[in-house]
């Protein structure tokens, strides 16, 4: 009778495949040091964080490849539409306060919005409008099933220059694409009012009221809109394939103006400006682990935690949506447009943070995340 494979490693070496004993690298650096070799991936500063404490941060390949600079834990990145589900878990502590309620038609607080029509029908020639079946609520805005077009043209190209109040405006004239709650249509428009009303209700401009509220209480002391120029210089820059597809060039982020630092001509964007580091996100994601509560203090209630990271979007759109979440089988999270990312597992009691600047990868560089994702889920997920 072949034995089975036993605990003691020499008759397990003896009697047992070796294919049965292959186990994850012992470090995530190991892991993906090959995609840096491959010229697939510049850097990345990976993390896993559990309930009561940072599990793994670790680091590979270079924040800048020309001047050889490695990539470190404190290394900062343009987090752009991950700032979304922080904006939606602001707007969830005014809906704790019972100072605003998630299915309040936006117009209530905003009311440029009375009026808003939707396209009933569009070609080259005319656009015929009518009036909506309701007028957006603050829960469509949050789930991306308000109807409103991803950005306005005072967002081109940069998405920064305008004021919060004027650009929500901008989104106010502008007739919805579709008929509110009906389709799923990814919206940074619908996330920057969402910014916008959380400074009409709370009295307070929206970056300080992320500041005072979130940023400052749960430690996250490098997460801004404004890069200072200590900051900046820790920000790892921004890579494409090359024209080759077989190699990275670096290339500056045409979304923002610079100086990063200039307070005075660049405005905090609710649904994509802000930057952070690994270690700052993996507060973030922590406070969710634990139902929206992290060192004794509560941030969310149970109810508005619930809120935040269930389905919202309904079974007659395929799209899984929360509010400001991504929704998969057993997780929560978001991810930015220069290919950052963050995944929330309860059950599991771990959360993954992925901070890379890149706007496509060669060749495997893609799989990247993902090798790391199982890697984690593997090593400390059991």
């Amino acid at each position: 009778m072949k034995p089975t494979c036993p605990t003691i490693a020499l008759v397990a070496a003896l009697f047992c495949p070796a294919s049965l004993f292959a186990a994850a690298p012992a470090t995530s650096t190991a892991l993906l040091q090959p995609f840096v070799d491959r010229h697939e991936l510049a850097g990345a500063v990976a993390v896993v964080v559990g309930r009561d404490k940072v599990i793994s941060i670790e680091t590979v390949g270079f924040a800048d490849i020309t001047a050889h600079k490695a990539m470190k834990p404190d290394a900062m990145f343009w987090i752009a539409s991950q700032t979304k589900p922080m904006t939606a878990t602001a707007l969830m502590m005014l809906v704790d306060e019972g100072k605003v309620a998630l299915d309040d038609a936006v117009e209530k607080h905003l009311p440029e919005f009375r009026g808003q029509m939707v396209q009933a029908e569009k070609d080259d020639a005319h656009t015929l409008l009518r009036k909506p079946a309701h007028p957006i609520t603050i829960r469509e805005v949050l789930s991306h099933m308000s109807g409103m077009p991803f950005q306005s043209a005072l967002e081109t190209p940069t998405y920064d220059t305008v004021p919060l109040a004027a650009l929500v405006r901008s989104y106010a004239i502008t007739p919805l694409q579709t008929e509110p709650g009906t389709h799923y249509q990814y919206s940074s428009a619908g996330i920057n009012t969402a910014g916008r009303i959380i400074e009409v209700v709370s009295g307070m401009k929206y970056e300080e009221f992320m500041q005072r509220r979130l940023f400052t209480p749960l430690g996250m002391k490098d997460t801004t809109f404004w890069p200072d120029e200590k900051q900046a210089r820790r920000v790892a820059k921004s890579y494409r394939p090359d024209a080759t597809k077989t190699n990275l060039e670096a290339f500056q982020i045409t979304q923002l103006a610079y100086p990063l630092s200039d307070r005075a001509h660049r405005f905090p964007i609710p649904g994509g400006g802000l930057f952070s580091t690994g270690q700052d996100t993996a507060r973030f994601c922590q406070m969710l682990l634990n139902g929206g509560e992290l060192n004794g203090r509560r941030y969310l209630s149970e109810a508005a935690f619930k809120d935040l990271t269930k389905r919202q979007t309904p079974a007659s759109v395929k799209d899984n949506y929360g509010l400001c979440f991504a929704l998969g089988p057993d997780w929560f999270g978001h991810g930015g447009a220069q290919a950052t990312g963050m995944e929330i597992r309860p059950e599991k009691g771990l959360a993954t943070i992925w901070m890379v600047q890149h706007a496509g990868f060669p060749g495997e560089g893609g799989k990247a995340q993902g090798a790391f994702k199982n890697w984690a889920l593997e090593r400390f997920g059991k």
